[in-house]
């Protein structure tokens, strides 16, 4: 019977085993002839010796990288010379009785296991990159995640329930991915962003406990931690609130740590409310592993000569700065004029900056300040001998990303960031509202069924901007895990939600009717989550590239360079679907 490399230990020595896999490559020594054989288990050595048998060294003069190949052979500890620490097979060999070539292989565009290798041209061979020991096990892993959330979830007592991936396009997410009906000239379907609206109506079928490992779909540009298809974890409960939802997905991601990584996480996870991450880190999803938080001048910035701070907290807006310990002498000038062209890209018109040396300040703005400025800088920031200070004065929302974003920036530039460390964070207490400045309206933080605060319902009307949402986001080292809310479920506070979202009647009836409909049968209280699998993956993985995760990803610029799509299609494809393009090239 065949057996995986994995498989062939020492034990075995001095007995016959049959394996197939693929050539890593082969080395003729004059006589003697060794492969190396991979399946997805591993790498171990196999020797054709003409004394054993000169048909299979005849065979193996003919083998090349990547052919196919079936081995048989007796298993041998080798000379401890010639040991190999790098693989766990490198004590023992296979000398070969048999071979049989199953394919032959025609030379490869690229070595399988060059790491060096594009990545357009191994997405556009993907097949061949997958061999990859390292994007192999990240797919191990990925479905390691998948068993051990679905075993967690089904002793829960929820139950897997598929929704239709051809759905009703509700523009007031990201931009949906439209599908042309053939049937219904003029009309299309959209491929889902997530399942929202349906695991709402399950809920109201009385189903109680859902979950689904769905894909998405989502017509947006792209970054290194987003696809245009995506998988969701998602979740679903009835009867339940919002501390009971965050109890039961601690559980869940203890369990995903344990089966998965091998590690116990702490809990309860800490939390944090989404004003509390703004005002001490900048974003809304932040690292907590490293310090380097950020600290509220604005006070401060009016009992100082600096006109551009005073003028920028008499407009309305802030001072914050960021205190880098002990670490003044590794940036120059040259440097620090770096960090303000990057600060630059977030809307930031400069980043002003101290050096603390003994025991004083130093630096282009130092003149402004008087001998009790320096002191009370001191006090509240405690600085230090080697300390660098950076500041940025502008509104609300473009210190929070400069320095934000900065923070995370200095982290990795200076190496602050532990490797292996793991830190979910609650972010909690979301504005249930985002205001669009050239819409000129609000549009829902999270999306239109999230529940308002309780206290905060009788503000919708008239002070949205306050709203505080029944909505949580769970952060994993600086990224969203994923996100999820206790839902509305009284038809009168949804239909209130929609007018504080600026729908006219007949807009909501025509996007959400049968949702409002639905709510007149009796809604239970309920809420959920979805989680994005393949962050979670990618986090997992130790990697920071969303693609690695996936086994046939899109491109930046979403495309698929192995199969070559998006690509043109038939003009009678098109008439049948009543469809005419008519596109300049």
């Amino acid at each position: 019977m065949r057996k995986y490399t994995r498989e062939i230990t020492e034990a075995l020595t001095g007995e016959t085993v049959h394996l197939k896999g693929w050539v890593q490559k082969r080395r003729d020594l004059g006589g003697l002839i060794f492969i190396d054989l991979r399946d997805r288990a591993g790498i171990i050595q196999v020797v054709f010796n003409p004394e054993v048998s000169e048909p299979a060294l005849e065979t193996a003069e003919r083998i090349r990288s990547e052919f196919v190949v079936s081995v048989t052979g007796k298993v041998l500890e080798r000379d401890p010379s010639q040991y190999n620490d790098n693989i766990p097979t490198g004590k023992i060999e296979i000398m070969a009785d048999a071979v049989e070539v199953l394919s032959k292989a025609k030379t490869p565009p690229f070595q399988v296991m060059d790491e060096t290798v594009s990545e357009d041209v191994g997405l556009k061979y993907r097949y061949l990159d997958l061999r990859k020991p390292k994007l192999q096990n990240i797919l191990k892993l990925r479905h390691q995640l998948n068993r051990s959330v679905r075993n967690f979830l089904d002793n829960e007592d929820f139950i897997d329930i598929e929704t239709p991936v051809l759905s009703k396009s509700t523009p007031e997410g990201a931009r949906d991915y439209l599908v042309p009906s053939r049937v219904h000239e003029g009309e299309f379907y959209a491929l889902p962003q997530s399942p929202q609206i349906y695991k709402q109506l399950l809920m109201l079928s009385g189903m109680e406990k859902y979950y689904q490992i769905v894909k998405c779909f989502r017509d947006e540009d792209l970054r290194a931690d987003r696809q245009p298809e995506f998988t969701q974890i998602d979740i679903e409960m009835s009867f339940t609130d919002e501390e009971q939802m965050l109890a039961l997905n601690e559980r869940m991601i203890s369990q995903v740590m344990r089966d998965v990584k091998g590690i116990e996480v702490t809990t309860p996870f800490p939390r944090m409310t989404y004003h509390e991450a703004m005002a001490e880190y900048g974003v809304d999803k932040p690292d907590t592993r490293f310090e380097l938080k950020l600290n509220d001048l604005s006070a401060f910035a009016e009992t100082i000569d600096f006109k551009v701070f005073r003028s920028a907290v008499e407009n309305g807006g802030m001072v914050k700065a960021i205190v880098v310990k002990g670490e003044e002498s590794r940036f120059s000038r040259k440097d620090i004029d770096k960090l303000e062209g990057y600060v630059k890209t977030y809307g930031a018109k400069g980043l002003a900056w101290l050096k603390v040396k003994e025991d004083a300040l130093n630096g282009p703005i130092a003149k402004f300040f008087n001998e009790q400025n320096q002191a009370d800088l001191f006090e509240k920031l405690s600085l230090e001998n080697g300390d660098l200070v950076l500041f940025v004065a502008d509104s609300e929302k473009v210190v929070h990303a400069s320095l934000g974003n900065l923070r995370n920036k200095l982290a990795r530039d200076l190496d602050l960031i532990p490797q292996d460390q793991f830190n979910f964070l609650w972010v909690t207490d979301w504005p249930l509202f985002e205001y669009d400045e050239d819409a000129g309206r609000y549009f829902a933080a999270h999306h239109p069924f999230t529940s308002p605060k309780a206290e905060d319902i009788d503000k919708l009307d008239q002070a949205p901007e306050q709203v505080l949402a029944n909505a949580y986001d769970i952060v994993l080292n600086g990224y969203e895990l994923g996100g999820g809310s206790i839902r509305i479920h009284d038809a009168s506070l949804q239909e209130k939600m929609f007018r504080a979202l600026g729908f006219t009647d007949e807009e909501r009836d025509a996007q959400f009717g049968f949702l409002i409909e639905a709510f007149k049968y009796g809604a239970p209280p309920h809420g959920g989550i979805a989680y994005g699998l393949d962050r979670f993956v990618m986090l997992l993985a130790g990697t920071d590239n969303i693609r690695d995760v996936i086994a046939f990803p899109k491109t930046a610029s979403a495309g698929d360079l192995m199969m070559n799509a998006p690509s043109e299609v038939s003009r009678q494809q098109l008439e049948e679907l009543h469809i005419d393009v008519n596109i300049e090239k």
